[in-house]
């Protein structure tokens, strides 16, 4: 295998994704030739300690050996390296660095991190593809990789199992491809042949990201370089959110690190709010089972006007109990209208 080459072609491929995207990435990894002059860099959403990712692809027909990226290696042309559990993939200097960074997203690995660093060290000569997947992770990363020069290829959302990311994506900046699973094969290799453009400035903030992402310590006044306290609160830690200025889309930081888009935000927020009203609805089912108990009890020894106010006070706690359920089987089916219009509404702008 070849080492990479600064000159002759963009070298460099960046594939991230999360449900859905192991069938596309083994459709894709069977049509790249053993000689393709780049290496490829695969982040999947996997659980820590999972086998099952790595066994799926590397049981792919392709000409090309699949590996689990280890740190330090130098990276290899006609190589794919998939993320390890539990590290954040980096590509840095022509090699390979695994960051013990906060999660981003909920997740580590995260796909935003392995972007950012493909624009921090290859600049123009980087390729990111998004496939199927949830939420958002990933269309800032490809946004830093078209902002640093490189191109952004993703997966058609009509046909994507789950087309939330790639339509993020398509959202956070121009792309140069939106492709079926058959031709994204194909496009990567056409744009792997091709002389990279200039390079282009880095923003100072996608180093600094990279370098939380690796394990780097973070302090308030390098946080205030890139973000603006917030009024909301670390779903993780409890501390206070940053947000990050001028992101698409947009993206918050707590002093310890820990990332999130704003999708993903309010969707641990949706998640927190339901829990505390389960709990409120348990509570008070119990201090109504109580007290109609302790009614009972009243009257069994003839202190009807005891008996009648619990009786009294259990029927508020009831009715306090239906308002709460209520309220709950209202959010979820909200829930679902929104979530359904929305999608709809995306899809459309993703065919137009």
């Amino acid at each position: 295998m070849g080492t990479p080459n600064a000159a002759k072609n963009r070298d460099i491929v960046a594939i991230g994704g999360s449900t859905g995207a192991i069938g596309p990435l083994r459709s894709i990894l069977s049509s790249l030739p053993q000689d393709i002059p780049a290496a490829i860099a695969v982040v999947l959403h996997v659980p820590a300690e999972s086998t099952g990712i790595f066994t799926a692809i590397a049981s792919t027909e392709t000409a090309l050996p699949v590996k689990h990226a280890e740190d330090g290696e130098k990276l290899e042309h006609g190589t794919v390296y998939l993320a390890a559990p539990n590290h954040h993939f980096l590509v840095l200097d022509n090699k390979v660095r695994l960051g013990s960074g906060p999660r981003e997203n909920l997740v580590r690995p995260a796909v935003d991190p392995l972007f950012r660093s493909a624009a921090l060290s290859y600049g123009s000569r980087a390729i990111g593809v998004i496939l199927s997947g949830m939420l958002n992770d990933g269309a800032s990363g490809l946004a830093a990789i078209k902002h640093c020069g490189g191109v952004a290829l993703v997966q058609a959302p009509q046909g994507a199992v789950a087309s939330e990311m790639p339509l993020a994506a398509l959202e956070a900046s121009p792309v140069d491809g939106s492709f079926g699973v058959r031709e994204l094969g194909a496009a990567i290799v056409e744009k792997v042949r091709e002389r990279p453009g200039p390079q282009m400035p880095t923003p100072p903030e996608i180093a600094l990201e990279v370098e939380i992402a690796a394990g780097s310590p973070l302090d308030s006044t390098e946080l205030a370089r890139i973000a603006k306290p917030s009024v909301f609160t670390c779903p993780d830690c409890g501390g206070v959110l940053s947000e990050i200025e001028k992101s698409k889309p947009p993206r918050f930081r707590c002093q310890v690190g820990h990332a999130y888009s704003g999708r993903v935000l309010l969707s641990q927020q949706e998640s927190q709010v339901d829990e505390a009203m389960r709990i409120a609805l348990r509570i008070i089912e119990e201090r109504a089972a109580l007290v109609t108990r302790m009614g009972k009890d009243a009257a069994a020894v003839g202190r009807i006007g005891i008996a009648e106010m619990y009786e009294k006070r259990a029927a508020e706690y009831r009715a306090h109990a239906e308002i709460i359920r209520s309220t709950v089987l209202d959010r979820i089916q909200n829930r679902k209208s929104e979530a359904l219009a929305e999608s709809e509404a995306r899809s459309l702008r993703a065919s137009e």
